[in-house]
């Protein structure tokens, strides 16, 4: 039987990291729980055996029900009917199989039928189904609705929705409007209270909604009038049983068909205040936001692995000129660098999540009025938020892009045959586009992400990598990554002196935060290959591959003149 989870060593490795003991410890708040739930942990290899138990259960569920649907999913995808969007077949077996595996809102407090597992675990799962159907992960990483009612919603509105969620009621966040993608302060779906019923009365227009008619919507709305930034947009939930939405209509999709992308029209629809007023897009859909960020890297992580097992089979069984084409250096090559970038984007991800993992435990833990936060805690909380909050850009940024950049090269190993219908590789491929463009695309998180570079956060936690022992075989590794540093640090110089609010500094920003990515991931590749062999290969071959790409970097910027500008405005204009 095929299982997603147990094939792949390495995510039981990421698993197993140092920080996760803390981490659940944190999250369990001391094995607080168990003796009240009979399934929750007595202790920390109690919880591990949990998530591995669980884990190994979604990824037979990929295996065995969400990847043999895929195909089909694409051909049918889902459909308008009577008002309501319809799922493709393969989606409902797919949506009805994780559902009565109780696996939907794992990381939800036990009190609300959720699993508390931590934010770990939840990402690989992404990942996990990412791999069997890159479209249907957007259904299921939705579920990120439900931490955002539970860290802002009202006791009122937990209880009310948060329960349904694990008996597999789907999600949507209802952000971008027809002039308002990623400039969500021009958001205009207006949201007025109606004082006699006692809700919020929201009416305009959404379009490109993921999951558009899913039963617990989370809308983006203007609640104060005469205003047209921020600072008046206000949260609001919204229950489809209301039937107050109209389905305007399914947009037709280059890929990740199985994943309806609707236009809505509210009508006058009830729904209730999530939080404070005025405070919508600043602080919830930012949170929710920097949640999807990190989804769509697992879901960028799933896909890669799944185009590159394809590759792999493929040139073991594609025969040319008498022997195997992965024999080619060619396609070894390019084999070898689809496995560097894979390691590289999944240990970043990891990276990442244990940070946002640490920053939300603490978080909670800090709101907790039955127990003490200490001085030390409160900086353990602000050490993780500000690295959460800096690998969050870089792992959207690499993922996806990579995941791109992986699923073409599989299509090179195919061949002409790679361009058919009759493989699914043309499938992944068409479902890697949208992946560095939704939930901010890559030049969004190059803006987000250049914030790091100009105040020396990354180059701080590059040098915090370095300062890690390694093994004698290692030793020559580490001294490459740190001549590679020096070299970043002289790009990083010279740029500055362009004035890092000057056009000629955002104009390299991405060959900036590009460098800064390249060497964090080469670090903990590093890391990774000091605990085990399996990711020497992968650590030695991002090296020179980040290398080469920061030379290139450097060389621009070195020779960089801002009388280029001009040129650059005006040739497209030609």
């Amino acid at each position: 039987m095929a299982n997603f989870y147990t094939d792949n060593d390495k995510l039981r490795f990421h698993l197993r990291h140092e920080l996760m003991e803390d981490i659940i410890r944190l999250k369990e708040k001391d094995y607080a729980d168990y003796g009240k739930f009979d399934y929750a942990p007595q202790n920390f290899e109690d919880a591990i055996d949990s998530y591995d138990k669980v884990l190994e259960i979604v990824g037979e569920i990929t295996g065995e029900v969400l990847a043999p649907n895929a195909e089909d999913v694409d051909k049918e995808g889902p459909q308008v009917i009577d008002n309501a969007i319809v799922y493709a077949e393969g989606t409902k077996r797919n949506h009805e199989a994780l559902t009565n595996a109780g696996l939907y809102g794992m990381s939800l407090p036990r009190q609300y039928g959720g699993l508390n597992f931590s934010y770990v675990p939840y990402v690989m799962a992404a990942e996990i189904v990412s791999r069997g159907d890159c479209g249907f992960s957007n259904i299921w990483g939705l579920q990120d609705c439900a931490e955002t009612i539970y860290e802002f919603g009202s006791d009122e509105i937990k209880n009310e929705y948060l329960p349904r969620i694990n008996k597999g009621a789907t999600c949507s966040m209802d952000l971008t409007e027809p002039d308002a993608g990623s400039d969500l302060q021009a958001v205009e779906l207006k949201a007025t209270f109606d004082e006699k019923n006692d809700c919020w009365r929201l009416n305009g227009v959404k379009r490109f909604i993921t999951n558009g008619d899913a039963d617990i919507k989370l809308v983006l709305a203007r609640s104060e009038e005469g205003t047209s930034d921020a600072r008046g947009l206000s949260y609001f939930v919204y229950d489809r049983t209301n039937k107050a939405v109209t389905v305007r209509r399914i947009e037709n999709k280059l890929g990740i068909k199985g994943s309806p992308t609707a236009e809505l029209v509210f009508n006058n629809a009830p729904a209730k205040l999530v939080g404070d007023r005025k405070l919508g897009l600043i602080k919830y859909v930012m949170t929710l936001m920097n949640g999807a960020r990190l989804g769509v890297g697992a879901q960028s992580v799933g896909l890669a692995e799944a185009a590159y097992r394809e590759a792999v089979k493929y040139a073991h069984e594609r025969e040319q000129f008498g022997k195997a084409i992965k024999d080619f250096p060619q396609v070894y090559e390019m084999l070898a660098n689809m496995r560097a970038k894979i390691d590289a984007i999944r240990t970043l991800l990891y990276e990442t999540a244990r940070a946002v993992d640490m920053t939300k435990t603490l978080d909670a833990l800090s709101k907790d009025k039955y127990r003490q936060f200490s001085q030390e805690e409160r900086q353990t909380l602000k050490k993780y938020q500000r690295l959460a909050d800096m690998l969050t850009p870089l792992v959207k940024l690499f993922s996806s892009e990579y995941a791109n950049q992986v699923c073409y090269d599989t299509i090179q190993v195919y061949g002409g045959s790679g361009f058919m219908k009759d493989y699914p590789v043309e499938r992944m491929y068409r479902d890697a586009r949208i992946l560095t463009i939704y939930e901010g695309t890559s030049q969004l998180q190059v803006v987000a992400a250049i914030r790091g570079i100009v105040s020396g956060t990354y180059l701080a936690r590059i040098k915090e990598y370095e300062l890690m022992a390694v093994k004698p075989e290692y030793q020559s590794l580490k001294a490459f990554l740190i001549d590679l540093r020096e070299r970043f640090e002289a790009m990083v110089e010279k740029a500055n002196a362009l004035g890092t609010t000057s056009e000629g500094y955002d104009f390299n920003a991405r060959r900036l935060v590009e460098a800064a990515g390249y060497l964090i991931m080469c670090n903990l590749l590093l890391i990774d290959a000091n605990k085990d062999d399996m990711f020497a290969n992968s650590a030695e071959i991002m090296a020179k591959y980040a290398q080469a790409e920061i030379e290139k970097s450097s060389t621009y910027i070195n020779n960089f003149d801002t009388a280029i500008l001009d040129k650059y405005k005006t040739a497209f204009a030609q």
